[in-house]
């Protein structure tokens, strides 16, 4: 066709009487296409912005007191606590703290203290068969791990040739491995009570030398080195060089007496052949019949045991007994109670008040020896599963103990050396607490009490994890689910769910009550390790939920070091529910003006990078990959993606230090690599209870906290327990030229265990690009509008291409009805 036809034939067509409706149709093709635009995608991968500041994340602040290191003192041992000896063979367990280099810097140094003792020299470390909480006790191990900063204890258990052999309880069965040698047991009277079992009395020293080998005899703690070495034999340990300083606790001397052995002479012979510092017994007339007998470098301590028992002797309760202290003093200097006679638990396991025995007992001239202690046997809820914290209960009073007898003598000898009289000391060291939904292992998380006791506690920085409710309200708490964390399921088991967006198991979501609804609900405390290890039942459900302007008011108002916020499941609250979390985040930061301040720091932490992104135009905040897998190294093109998203990460504990069947393996390389790209690295969560706690840590939350900020030189350390670290950074054992050797080092006691009984080696879980980027958020839907049957339709992969085929397929459509019309 000639141009000029076509072109009268166009005249033509706009001239027509049709045109309005052809108009209409070609604005009904121009709303459908607009409505089939996707959102525009946020790039995955967020370039360098040059105008955000790439320095660490928590620079130095000058709000915050730096301590100078504290010159060394002369007057106090600068020893470490477990020098080697090679007389002994040295476990790896307890690693030997290396000479520090630079010897003209100043060291650490423990200050001089003053100890309400009697004699006023600090209390005596005393370890029950050695480091036996770790080992079996008695073995080389157990002794050479412990010799250096305690008394050896050996309870006393004699052969029928007079053979003195270290073995607590009034059997063999409980702690070696007797029955192998001899399957048949027996039944003797002791003490008035029939007791089955294999007794040292029906062996010789020879079969007890050859026969019998020691397990461990508590069942929770390490049994890799059970059934290796023999019973301790008493001659054999004092033929060593240089013997540990050696404590005697003769057990049922009349029980051996009337077997025919002849228990006092056999002690006698002992203490005039070995350099024995203390003999004790809890037989009134086996202590009476060595009166006037003992070298005079002896002590002579009298051990009472429950006060319901009753003393063989005498046929009175020991809790009877051990009112009559000026009796006690005409045979014996001192006395060792088990620890409740000073602090008493009362029936619902909390501390009831102090004695005076300790107090009389000085007065006296009678020193007092608390019994008992152990990290992994639980004393009271008071202490919060800190043994730390128990020890100083008897150590910081007005009358101290004279001494505590142990399985864990570490623990005992550090709160000594390092957090004993330090209640006013200021934080050592730039390593931030955090809060783990506030103080959560003392009261329910993320209530008003438990961000109110992390402060008091010492904590640097307290968490809000952002959750909405149904009406768009954001408050604080651990999780999503209010399961566990409430008394939802009393109130509302029909609004229970499956989303498995969210987690597989059903739950009761927040995002399904209403902030009226949910404030109808108390909260509850979460005991992480089960119900065997409750946390602080008094508080159960103390407290109450706050919303997160709220909980930003009180860190203002208490004027923390800082915030971290954490916004969970922003891409299904948006996509599903049409609740918006990052604009509500943003919106209460904003009207809190934490967008405008350099004050506190702001942490905004996410495991989706498109929510972090969202944040990364505000400079005074720092954004946290959290990463709650568990992995292994990161490589180093996994760690520059972070970077470009992330100005710190948050890391699981176990993918800083790798653990198999509760041993330490070896430190990953994550903290290296992710430091040395200058990205900040805090490690979650630590707790208290022993149960979370490696072998490696000696049930000792302190030395888990140690290792960390020493070992690995982490940031930032989440804890259900701020107290605990709060503690341990105020201590001179947290400066890092300490001579104390506080951490553990991983993989030395997996070094000692047998090689057959070690742990098979896993597959390494390296941390991928993949694993990091994550894709845009969707758009927040709007529920209140009815949505078409097409805007229920999955969108299809590829949104770019979809909408340029179904835009091509409309203007067709359109085209064709425009010709037709024209056409009329």
């Amino acid at each position: 066709m000639p141009f000029q036809q076509r072109h009268i034939m166009i005249i033509l067509f706009w001239e027509n009487q049709k045109m309005i409706t052809t108009l209409f149709l070609f604005s009904l093709f121009f709303h459908s296409t607009l409505a089939q635009i996707p959102a525009t995608p946020q790039n995955p991968l967020i370039p360098h912005n040059p105008a955000i500041p790439q320095n660490p994340v928590i620079p130095h602040n000058p709000a915050i007191p730096q301590n100078p290191v504290i010159p060394h003192n002369p007057a106090i041992p600068q020893n470490p606590v477990i020098p080697h000896n090679p007389a002994i063979p040295q476990n790896p367990a307890i690693p030997q703290k290396p000479t520090i280099p630079h010897k003209h810097k100043h060291k650490a140094h423990i200050p001089v203290k003053k100890w309400s003792t009697l004699s006023g020299n600090e209390p005596a470390v005393i370890a029950r068969g050695g480091f036996s909480g770790l080992y079996p006790e008695g073995i080389p191990d157990a002794i050479s791990t412990s010799k250096d900063i305690s008394i050896f204890l050996c309870n006393l258990q004699l052969t029928n040739d007079g053979g003195a052999f270290c073995v607590t309880g009034d059997t063999l069965d409980n702690a070696t491995a007797v029955a192998l040698f001899d399957p048949k047991q027996k039944v003797y009277n002791i003490n008035g009570k029939e007791v089955k079992g294999h007794f040292s009395i029906d062996y010789d020293s020879a079969q007890m030398d050859s026969n019998v080998t020691m397990i461990q005899s508590i069942f929770s703690r390490p049994s890799y080195y059970d059934g290796i070495e023999s019973v301790l034999n008493v001659d054999v340990l004092f033929n060593d060089e240089k013997p540990p300083v050696f404590w005697l606790n003769v057990q049922n001397a009349g029980f051996y007496t009337q077997y025919g052995v002849k228990a006092v002479q056999d002690v006698l012979d002992i203490l005039a052949a070995c350099p024995i510092a203390f003999v004790s017994s809890s037989d009134i007339g086996f202590l009476k019949s060595i009166a006037g007998k003992t070298p005079k470098i002896t002590k002579v301590i009298f051990q009472l045991h429950n006060a319901i028992d009753v003393e063989p002797s005498t046929k009175r309760p020991y809790g009877a007994i051990v009112k009559d202290l000026l009796t006690i003093k005409s045979f014996a200097s001192g006395i060792m109670v088990p620890k409740d006679f000073i602090w008493p638990v009362k029936p619902d396991k909390y501390l009831g008040l102090q004695t005076t025995l300790v107090a009389d007992a000085h007065k006296l001239g009678l020193e007092v020896y608390a019994s008992g202690f152990a990290n992994d046997l639980f004393s009271s809820y008071s202490y919060n599963y800190d043994p730390t914290a128990e020890y100083l209960q008897f150590f910081d009073s007005k009358d101290s103990v004279d001494g505590v007898v142990t399985d864990f003598p570490a623990t005992a000898s550090n709160a000594i050396k390092c957090f004993a009289q330090n209640n006013t000391a200021h934080k050592k060291g730039p390593t931030l607490i955090i809060s783990s939904n506030g103080a959560s292992g003392m009261y329910p998380g993320s209530t008003d009490l438990a961000y109110q006791q992390a402060i008091t506690d010492g904590t640097d920085i307290i968490d809000c994890s952002v959750q909405m409710t149904k009406d768009g309200t954001a408050f604080c708490s651990e999780s999503v689910d209010l399961t566990l964390q409430s008394t939802a399921i009393t109130k509302f088991i029909s609004r229970s769910s499956v989303v498995p967006e969210i987690q597989p198991k059903s739950g009761i979501f927040s995002f399904d009550l209403t902030w009226t609804e949910l404030q109808t609900l108390k909260p509850q405390i979460v005991s992480s390790q089960g119900n065997d290890f409750q946390r602080n039942p008094a508080n159960k459900n103390s407290g109450k939920f706050i919303t997160l302007p709220e909980f930003l008011e009180l860190a203002k108002t208490k004027a923390v070091v800082g915030i971290l916020i954490h916004i969970p499941n922003a891409a299904y609250l948006a996509s599903k529910k049409g609740l918006d979390i990052v604009g509500a985040v943003t919106t209460a930061l904003n009207n809190a003006t934490f967008d405008k301040q350099t004050t506190q720091q702001v942490f905004i932490q996410s495991d989706d990078t498109s929510v972090l992104s969202k944040f990364k135009d505000i400079p005074s905040y720092k954004r946290v990959l959290l990463i709650e897998d568990i992995i292994d190294d990161i490589p180093v093109e996994t760690a520059a993606e972070i970077k470009k998203h992330a100005d710190a990460v948050n890391l699981h504990k176990l993918s800083v230090i790798k653990s198999s069947e509760s041993l330490l393996i070896r430190i990953t390389n994550a903290v290296k690599v992710l430091k040395d790209l200058n990205v900040t690295v805090f490690v979650h969560t630590l707790k208290n209870e022993y149960l979370s706690l490696a072998f490696d840590y000696w049930s000792d939350p302190n030395i888990e906290i140690s290792t960390y900020i020493k070992a690995v030189n982490v940031d930032g350390i989440v804890t259900d327990f701020p107290a605990t670290a709060s503690r341990y950074m105020r201590s001179p054992c947290s400066d890092l030229l300490s001579r104390i050797p506080v951490e553990s080092k991983p993989g030395d006691l997996l070094d000692s265990v047998p090689n057959e009984l070690k742990p098979a080696a896993e597959p390494p879980v390296p941390l991928l690009v993949a694993k990091v980027v994550d894709p845009p958020l969707p758009e927040v839907i709007n529920l209140t509008k009815p949505e078409s049957a097409a805007a229920t339709t999955p969108p299809p992969a590829s949104g770019a291409r979809a909408f340029g085929v179904n835009s091509c397929s409309t203007l067709v459509a359109v085209l064709v009805v425009a010709m037709l019309y024209a056409g009329h």
